[in-house]
């Protein structure tokens, strides 16, 4: 399959990051609150809304539930879900 210019761009910039890549192959599998990406990943918990966010702003990761205060879900976009099928 050939990706396009802007799937390669994203890619590298998942891939730049061992932690955007890290956090990124934890919510392969299933929706996860922060706290378990960070475990899962072995990201300290103070660096996972940072590169959370980064992932946000790239439409990568989508949270489900932004109302809530504690236990926000995040997921995997359409996209994201294609840039990890794609990443080293």
């Amino acid at each position: 399959m050939e990706l396009s210019d802007e799937m390669l761009t994203e890619i590298s910039y998942v891939n730049i990051s061992k932690y955007r890549t890290k956090a990124i192959k934890s919510l392969e599998e299933s929706p996860k609150i922060p706290s378990v990406i960070a475990r899962d990943s072995g990201i300290r918990t103070n660096h996972i809304s940072k590169v959370l966010r980064e992932l946000k702003e790239h439409e990568l990761v989508e949270c489900i539930n932004p109302e809530a205060r504690k236990g926000r879900l995040y997921r995997l976009t359409d996209k994201g879900e294609n840039i990890v099928g794609n990443l080293e």
